[in-house]
């Protein structure tokens, strides 16, 4: 199975957008770009829901089909590994394969002199179209990097090959995250991580490596865009040049996990991939959830009321609902509003602060965070929270299309 060259993961935490969802890539379809659709799901995300990954699949066959979506489209077990996979193999067509706490792990120092004998033919200049500058590659640099990610790439191959067994080597995208690691991987880490996942035998098709700045939940980049602009190229370059170099598929590609809502980073994005015409996954994910939840208060007062509830018990149970995100969000408790605050808005007031929308003076990165991470709490409303959703679903519906199309995938795949 080959991933296409352009590619959007979306999350749909209550099962009800994937129409949505896919009508915006069906406009980009009809502007001439094809971005194949990845429903995305964590095991986390169904723990917090009470969902299962056969629930992921059927709804996006049913979407496609209603659609009548021609082009491939896939359905992703998110940030799983040796103790979470299985429940997801039935269904699910591509793995991300989320190693991110090894790296750092020392390997073993037999592993390591393995690996830098195999690499020994690359030690000295390393030249990559597309980089101006040679990389010195010796002795030290190849055994630190297998020092650094040898364990993480050992956990990713035990997982890829517990999926093969079952599925088939040929039934499956894999992708492997270092996303959510402590250090970004410069390109020379990259470069030797991909060799390293060749040698591994792993036929890894995206790799979402740790860029530096953060990537927030919901919000845009904090960082230096500049900087991420020179990062990303070389990236993409390094990715492109170790395909052909370690035998690893044509197709692969980087991806952007926490993708959504990186609008600063959109135009540098599209032109590096552009420029080495190469492929890009985007991950987003909340992002749908929270254009649910201003449908829901835009709705009428039962919805407004509703969400209220929501937010007045996210703060109350601020430490339970970030901890889980405790690498990706960032919210400052003293620029909360309180619940009596919040009580009083309108709901023109209460979407002003949750919207991304940086023109407003109302926008709140704080806000915004903490119901991203609130789901859960919805979640636990059951039927209430599900009946609200169902009364506003065309204005949530028409919430998720443009916001999917208009603010990411045309700045990223579609504009020239």
């Amino acid at each position: 199975m080959k991933i296409e060259k352009y590619s959007i993961g979306m999350g749909d935490r209550f099962g009800m957008a994937a129409l949505a969802q896919l009508a915006a890539v069906q406009r980009a379809e009809q502007a001439g770009v094809t971005v194949v659709p990845v429903w995305n799901k964590s095991n986390r995300e169904h723990t917090l829901i009470g969902s299962k990954p056969d629930d992921v699949r059927a709804e996006a066959d049913r979407a496609v089909a209603s659609a009548g979506w021609s082009h491939a489209y896939h359905v992703d077990a998110d940030h799983i590994g040796i103790p979470t996979v299985d429940p997801f193999i039935a269904s699910s067509d591509f793995f991300t394969l989320d190693v991110a706490d090894f790296i750092g792990q020392p390997a073993q120092d037999a592993a390591v002199s393995a690996f830098a004998s195999e690499m020994a033919p690359l030690r000295g200049r390393l030249c990559i179209p597309g980089i101006e500058a040679p990389f010195e590659v010796t002795d030290a640099v190849i055994e630190q990097v297998g020092r650094q990610t040898l364990r993480a790439v050992g956990e990713a191959g035990r997982t890829y090959r517990r999926i093969s067994d079952k599925k088939g080597p040929d039934a499956f995208i894999t992708e492997v995250s270092f996303d959510e690691s402590a250090h970004p991987q410069r390109p020379i880490d990259l470069f030797f991580i991909l060799g390293a996942l060749a040698r591994e035998q792993i036929p890894v098709q995206t790799i979402a490596p740790k860029f530096s700045g953060k990537f927030l939940k919901g919000i845009d980049y904090v960082g230096d865009v500049r900087q991420f602009e020179r990062e990303f190229e070389a990236h993409v370059a390094v990715v492109n040049h170790a395909a052909r170099v370690f035998g690893l598929p044509a197709s692969l590609k980087l991806s952007v996990h926490t993708g959504s809502d990186k609008f600063s980073l959109y135009p540098a994005v599209r032109r590096a991939i552009r420029r080495h015409d190469g492929g890009l996954h985007l991950k987003t994910a909340g992002t749908t959830w929270l254009e649910e939840v201003v449908a829901i208060a835009l709705g009428d007062a039962r919805g407004l009321s509703l969400v209220k509830r929501i937010y007045a018990s996210a703060l109350d149970r601020f430490e339970e609902l970030c901890r889980p995100y405790s690498t990706v969000v960032e919210i400052d408790r003293s620029k909360l509003p309180t619940a009596s605050e919040v009580a009083s808005f309108s709901a023109d007031q209460f979407v002003r602060r949750v919207r991304h929308d940086a023109s407003s003076a109302d926008f709140s990165t704080d806000v915004r965070q903490l119901m991203h991470v609130a789901f859960k709490l919805a979640a636990e409303l059951g039927d209430e929270y599900r009946a609200a959703l169902v009364a506003s679903r065309v204005l949530a519906g028409r919430l998720v299309t443009e916001n999917l199309f208009d603010r990411h995938i045309r700045p990223l795949f579609v504009e020239a």
